[in-house]
């Protein structure tokens, strides 16, 4: 039977290059194989305005872990959905396909459609929803190479590109990962709009006890702080980058001649 000529087969015998990744292991003085202790969040790289296209964008890096996302809108909802006075935040979280140590689907599934609710649910609290009625803001993110804290990864980088697409806020979202995996088997993710101090979206995985689990909610809680200068100077970074001044505009001359 003659095969496809179009396609290139790999070698018959192949392994993933995640087969030689050494898997990450605390090290007998507690500190991670990057040299991390276990409260240190990892080094972030933030990035706003990288997708053209979009109204607006973001892009981080996490350690290994980077996410991107896109915002389109505020645009009309269609005519056949319900009348509401109130805009409406769609969020759609996706995995590439090549993120992961095992391959991912094309589709969306499950694990995917339980991100994007709770994406929603930790940026919803902060967007103005009266200030757009019959219109709707749409997030698309996609996880581009998942290393771990990819949900908090996910929910700062949104968050940071609806403020670039100009949507109205009452504060920033900042996401926030911590693992407990030296005792007991459990992470926790926290939302924090940081200059109001709340708590938009808790998520527990695993099983930890009640003082291990408040103690990881506090550290989350700092970490978020801590993130939040990161994020405003990429907001003013970005704003200073997109709109000229004054004097150039006008083509008047500035303060000093």
């Amino acid at each position: 039977m003659p095969g496809d000529s179009r396609r290139v087969p790999g070698p018959q015998e192949s392994r993933s290059p995640h087969f030689y990744r050494k898997p990450e292991a605390h090290k007998n003085d507690g500190r991670r194989q990057d040299g991390r202790g276990p409260q240190d969040v990892r080094p972030v790289y933030l990035h706003a305005g990288v997708v053209s296209q979009a109204t607006g964008s973001a892009y981080i890096e996490m350690g290994q872990t980077k996410v991107i996302a896109a915002v389109y809108g505020p645009r009309e909802i269609a005519q056949r959905e319900e009348f509401t006075m109130k805009g409406r935040l769609t969020c759609e979280v996706k995995f590439a396909t090549f993120s992961c140590t095992k391959r991912r689907q094309h589709i969306q599934d499950s694990h995917e459609k339980d991100w994007s609710l709770i994406v929603l649910q930790a940026l919803e609290p902060a967007v103005c929803l009266d200030r757009f009625p019959k219109s709707q803001v749409d997030v698309y993110i996609t996880v581009l190479q998942n290393d771990g804290s990819a949900l908090a990864a996910a929910i700062t980088c949104a968050s940071v590109g609806l403020a670039d697409a100009g949507v109205m806020m009452y504060d920033v979202v900042a996401g926030c990962s911590m693992d407990q995996g030296t005792a007991e088997h459990g992470m926790v993710t926290v939302a924090l709009l940081p200059s109001l101090n709340q708590v938009s979206a808790l998520v527990l995985d695993g099983h930890l006890q009640q003082q291990t689990a408040v103690q990881a909610v506090k550290s989350c809680i700092t970490g978020c702080h801590g993130l939040y200068p990161i994020i405003k100077d990429c907001l003013v970074t970005s704003t200073q980058r997109n709109i000229p001044t004054t004097g150039r505009q006008t083509g008047q001359p500035d303060a000093n001649g």
